[in-house]
């Protein structure tokens, strides 16, 4: 079996994951003091935890931009593309030899080559979590930022309260992608080789391009 590496990550990508990695943090910390309630002090002071998650929402929003372009620009993108063939069987698939074979020797059934840089199940979380949660996040975040731009009432319930459990449940979801992804980063040639790609943009690959074909169904 040969070894070769490849450089998945360029410098935009890079700087665009650390600041989002970094926002994501302060938000979800903040988040959670302000969920407390105002008489709490769980980690950030409500009062001061409003204005820390208010500006680094906005840095997180403008960082956003940056990912969603660059991906329509570079050849980033193209990883992100789902294809309708096996559009279930792929992912459960991948499912199947995290949850087992990967405990039991068994060979990762898509392995990373120069074409696929997420096998199917990262993929669809990604693009879930990327294309979907994300811009939710942001654009509930700025309504109760902007709170008189939202309807007043929906179904006789008040717009603000129903925005604010839809901005606290996609807040939640993004926590526990985050968790996944934290510990799914630890599956690799060790335990910080895929944290080590991140930071100097070079991904080591394991394989031959016959394997990639032999993995295609």
């Amino acid at each position: 079996m040969t070894e070769n590496k490849i450089y998945y990550y360029p410098l935009w990508l890079r700087i665009w994951h650390a600041i989002n990695a970094v926002g994501i943090l302060i938000l979800i910390i903040t988040g959670i003091s302000l969920q407390a309630g105002v008489e709490s002090v769980f980690v950030v002071r409500f009062d001061k935890a409003i204005d820390i998650h208010n500006v680094c929402g906005v840095i997180v929003t403008l960082n956003y931009f940056v990912y969603f372009i660059g991906n329509l620009v570079t050849s980033n993108g193209r990883y992100y593309i789902v294809k309708p063939r096996s559009f279930l069987k792929r992912p459960m698939k991948q499912a199947y030899y995290y949850a087992w074979g990967m405990f039991h020797g068994m060979e990762a059934p898509y392995p990373l080559s120069e074409k696929r840089k997420f096998n199917p199940l990262q993929k669809y979380t990604y693009v879930i979590t990327m294309y979907m949660a994300v811009p939710g996040v942001i654009v509930t975040g700025f309504a109760l930022l902007f709170p008189e731009l939202i309807i007043e009432k929906v179904y006789n319930m008040s717009g603000i309260f129903i925005t604010a459990v839809f901005h606290s449940a996609l807040g939640f979801f993004i926590s526990i992608f985050l968790i996944i992804h934290l510990y799914i980063a630890t599956i690799g040639k060790t335990p910080f080789a895929n944290y080590k790609s991140i930071i100097t943009g070079w991904h080591h690959l394991k394989g031959t391009p016959d394997d990639e074909k032999a993995n295609r169904g």
